[in-house]
């Protein structure tokens, strides 16, 4: 694959948030970009309108027969018409981790990988390296709310990238400076095993280039087994780490705490988005930024600006009577800390949580995991699961999940019926989680919360 030597890239599943973020690579370096997918979204809307070429019909007189690069996503089957007639005709025809190893090979590379946090440190580092001037090229899994963008380029021959464990596509990554946030058990689909997935992580650190840095969360299973010349450890509120906060204080739905390394100290960073994960992601992002030679002013001015990423602990309304979250999680341990750390922001408030339960495989691996925290909530409402890539597995759906919540308010309903449920119910603190389509309620809900009846 010579880069110079493309043209014209088609994408399949262009409005991923992966795929999305090299489509807009390729655009901006004047390269005709078209695609498919099939749902239009307000992603693919400003993807069309930054001048792209979509369509949402499986349908190869639709594609681009003069494409010089294909690329496609994991998540599209292989008998996908598209993706089949590309194969039988001989174009080149590549993997997403593949075109990102390629771009990002002659680049200072820090990466951010793990079950959880992986996009909003990647973020938040990008952000900083860019609010302070020193500049990066970024490659993200989330919209960045400072910028409205997943992805930017600059002069500055580094990037930040968000390496994806799904399909093993991180591996494809040799950075300078590799994040690990956490090797807990999800997507195993593909790997089949704990064991396995944490194998896949070990070989993640083994990956960092000679001289560069891993950048743990303490506390990891198999620490021992991670590799890279530097380590360094970080923690939300460990003494043992060398990068901890401190002094941690709630102020106006955020955060203000001090940043402790073994040989320095920034005191009263202030953090404006709810979420004490996101006091610990806001460490590692630090470190990394400190590591590169950011001054202590432009870090903290940084972070007091970080705005959040869409879906992200993202406040929706956050008044003196009503709160409302919207956040994409969707393993238990990311439920766990979006429930705790609202209920610690707002302990007055009678906490309702509506999830919408991610791959039917998830679910039947992780249903214990899934009940115990949503038993933080004081009520809540389970939406069907969203089988993205998956066909239904006999005997797996979302009551799998309710018949473990015990003492705890506990009904499974459809979209529709939790925006009839909210016109009569209150919800003081009211939280939407999941990574499928929940996303639709968040502006009819927020209406109704609001009291402004919907005329739908």
């Amino acid at each position: 694959m010579d880069l110079n030597n493309i043209q014209r890239v088609y994408f399949i599943g262009i409005g991923g948030i992966g795929m999305s973020a090299i489509a807009r690579f390729f655009n901006e370096n004047g390269v005709q970009v078209s695609g498919y997918d099939r749902t239009e979204t307000a992603l693919t809307k400003q993807l069309a309108e930054e001048g792209m070429q979509i369509h949402y019909t499986d349908d190869v007189n639709l594609l681009d027969k003069q494409a010089t690069l294909v690329v496609y996503t994991p998540a599209i089957p292989a008998i996908h018409s598209e993706l089949k007639w590309y194969r039988e005709n001989n174009f080149e025809v590549v993997k997403r981790s593949d075109v990102l190893q390629e771009i990002t090979r002659e680049l200072f590379a820090i990466t951010v990988a793990g079950t959880h946090g992986k996009t909003t440190i990647s973020t938040m580092i990008a952000h900083i390296l860019r609010h302070s001037g020193y500049g990066c090229n970024a490659f993200l899994g989330g919209i960045s709310v400072n910028y409205n963008r997943n992805f930017w380029s600059s002069d500055k021959r580094v990037a930040v990238i968000e390496a994806d464990e799904y399909d093993r596509s991180f591996l494809k990554l040799s950075p300078d400076i590799a994040v690990l946030t956490a090797m807990d058990p999800d997507h195993l689909d593909i790997y089949g095993t704990e064991a396995d997935m944490q194998e896949a992580f070990i070989q993640y650190t083994k990956n960092i280039k000679p001289n560069g840095t891993l950048i743990a969360r303490e506390g990891l299973q198999r620490a021992a087994d991670l590799q890279a010349d530097n380590k360094l450890w970080y923690r939300l509120n460990s003494n043992t780490a060398n990068a901890y906060a401190k002094n941690i204080r709630n102020q106006n739905g955020g955060y203000q705490y001090d940043v402790v390394q073994q040989d320095w100290t920034i005191e009263n960073v202030t953090l404006p988005i709810g979420g004490l994960h996101n006091v610990e992601n806001s460490v590692a992002a630090i470190t990394v930024a400190h590591l590169l030679g950011i001054d202590e002013a432009a870090i903290k001015a940084a972070v007091a600006d970080f705005k959040g990423i869409r879906r992200r602990f993202e406040y929706v309304i956050n008044n003196d009577y009503q709160v409302f979250i919207d956040d994409y999680a969707h393993h238990p341990e990311e439920l766990r800390a979006l429930i705790s750390s609202a209920r610690d922001l707002f302990p007055d408030k009678k906490c309702v949580v509506v999830f919408q339960p991610h791959l039917y495989t998830r679910t039947r691996d992780l249903a214990d995991g899934f009940a115990e925290s949503l038993a933080l909530a004081d009520e809540v409402i389970l939406l069907p699961i969203y089988p993205a890539r998956e066909l239904p597995i006999e005997g797996v759906s979302s009551e799998m999940i309710a018949g473990k919540i015990s003492g705890k308010p506990v009904q499974i309903l459809q979209q529709a019926e939790v925006l009839e449920w909210l016109k009569a119910n209150t919800a003081p603190l009211f939280i939407t989680a999941g990574a499928g389509d929940i996303d639709l309620m968040k502006e009819p809900a927020k209406k109704i919360l609001e009291g402004e009846k919907s005329e739908k």
